[in-house]
């Protein structure tokens, strides 16, 4: 009785064993086809909806032609820096001496002195000019450095310009001809070096290679020369004398007497002029006046006769 219950019990295990493994494998196909559908119902989706607008700005990227950017560069400006400060007479040469030694502390790299004049008497009118080449970086801030010392030298500032040239053609212009006169060169080496020609030729393509060189540096050097105006800003400071109202009231009286000098001296000038002309022809006339007294002398005129008495 156990073994009959044994075998009962091992054949409904394997009953449902074999039941069991077609359920499985339909819900696995099952399983599988709804991925599928599902798969191709987001394809199919994809496929409908409008691109997003990133994909279209590609696209239409894609559509367009590349175009080259335009190079472009900053302009090159050589700049002019003008100061015209006033004080007394006997503070221009010291001032004028303290800008000079603020230059020289920047550096030669920073600051050049190019010329520093002064004229006049300490006790009159004084003018004084200092000039100087600065980078152009830090021109402006050089400038505030210049109006504080004059300013602690008790210095009213009379007027202060900034002026610019716009160099870039005139580079590039130039930039562009040593380029031609460089290719222009290395042909005409090559016709040297390879002696090819009547001797006449040669000899005219060693002149031409010559001239050519010479208007390689000439236009180096001007562009050299362009380049330094650029880097380096010219900066001129300028002091004169000032003074109340009194000093301007003098000011035309003194310019006066200053200028009696040159109109004496024109008028003595004017009576040279006249002395030299007029010494010439006054020996001239003189000399022609001596000939006809001897001529008259040696010829004299017959004394006509008294009628005589009837």
């Amino acid at each position: 009785m156990r073994k009959i219950l044994i075998c009962a019990v091992s054949v409904t295990a394997l009953t449902l064993t074999a039941c069991s493994k077609p359920r499985d494998d339909t819900d696995a196909s099952y399983a599988d086809s709804s991925e599928t559908a599902v798969a191709a119902e987001a394809m199919s989706s994809s496929e409908a909806a409008p691109p997003a607008p990133q994909q279209r700005s590609d696209a239409a990227s894609k559509a367009m032609p590349e175009l080259e950017k335009i190079p472009t560069s900053l302009p090159q400006l050589a700049y002019e820096y003008d100061y015209r400060w006033k004080l007394e007479a006997d503070a221009i040469g010291g001032l004028q001496r303290r800008h000079a030694s603020l230059c020289e502390q920047q550096g030669p790299a920073s600051c050049q002195i190019i010329g520093m004049t002064k004229t006049g008497a300490e006790a009159g009118e004084v003018e004084g000019v200092l000039e100087m080449a600065v980078a152009t970086r830090q021109a402006r801030a050089f400038g505030a450095l210049l109006e504080d010392e004059a300013l602690d030298a008790g210095a009213e500032q009379v007027s202060a310009e900034i002026a610019s040239e716009e160099l870039s053609k005139q580079i590039v212009d130039t930039e562009a001809r040593v380029r031609a006169r460089a290719e222009l060169r290395d042909r005409l080496t090559e016709v040297l070096r390879n002696r090819k020609g009547k001797v006449s030729e040669l000899v005219e393509a060693e002149r031409s290679l010559a001239e050519v060189n010479e208007e390689i540096d000439q236009a180096k050097s001007w562009l050299r020369e362009m380049s330094g105006r650029v880097a380096y800003s010219r900066v001129t400071v300028r002091y004169e004398t000032g003074g109340g109202a009194g000093g301007n009231f003098l000011r035309p009286v003194k310019g006066a007497l200053g200028s009696l000098g040159s109109i004496f001296g024109v008028i003595a000038a004017l009576l040279i002029l006249a002395g030299a002309l007029a010494l010439p022809l006054g020996a001239g006339w003189w000399a022609q006046n001596a000939v006809r007294r001897r001529f008259a002398a040696a010829n004299p005129a017959p004394v006509p006769e008294a009628p005589k008495a009837s």
